[in-house]
């Protein structure tokens, strides 16, 4: 079991949200689990919330009893501490914002959102194409293999989000890009869920939170 926690960090004009979800092995049968991602917090910071105040608090999120108390996992048949992984949004943010997340002693993967057609990592990095990043979302969403955490205050404005995403297809290159219907709407929830989920499904090495006392 291991929780991925996202952060998109929004600007002056944009909401910082926070998204955590957690890899459960559920049984399918005799000897047989799959692994399902449970929703379990959302979170929408006001606009204009100051950074050191949003970095504050991910580090009680990531300190939180949820993600650092000991799990049984059926699968293994053993009990232990979950590893939690920490994902932030780099698209468009200054160095000084991620800086005071690493001056709170958090440990991350930076995240830079292109429109392109695949992943690599530079600088410490991963570039991510954002329609990778929504299929991360809608396919286990679509698959029934994503549950939303019953009673999660933010599940209406993120549905709403995700309803106002349009998928554009170039029918000359194929080429998929993602925009709004309106200018006016906002997708800091659906990136950060998003974020989650490819960190949670993606082929590539684990980086666990680690914070400095």
């Amino acid at each position: 079991m291991a929780y991925f926690v996202g952060l998109d960090l929004g600007q002056s004009a944009d909401y910082t949200a926070l998204a955590v979800l957690q890899t459960v092995k559920e049984r399918v049968g005799e000897g047989s689990f799959r692994t399902v991602l449970h929703l379990r917090h959302l979170q929408r910071y006001r606009l204009r919330t100051p950074y050191t105040t949003i970095a504050d608090g991910v580090v009680d999120v990531m300190r939180s009893g949820a993600l650092t108390s000991d799990e049984y996992d059926p699968a293994r048949h053993r009990v232990a501490k979950p590893k939690a992984e920490l994902l932030v949004d780099k698209t468009g943010v200054d160095r000084g914002v991620t800086d005071i997340l690493k001056e709170r002693g958090l440990r991350f993967s930076g995240i830079v959102i292109h429109g392109g057609e695949t992943m690599h990592k530079t600088d410490g990095s991963y570039h991510v194409p954002k329609k990778d990043l929504v299929a991360a979302l809608e396919v286990p969403f679509n698959k029934g293999t994503l549950k939303i955490a019953e009673g999660l205050a933010l599940w209406p404005a993120l549905r709403e989000e995700l309803q106002s995403f349009r998928r554009k297809q170039n029918p000359k290159t194929s080429h998929v890009s993602f925009e709004h219907w309106r200018d006016s709407d906002h997708d800091d929830l659906v990136l950060a869920v998003a974020m989650a989920c490819w960190g949670a499904t993606s082929k590539r090495p684990r980086r666990t939170v680690r914070i400095i006392r």
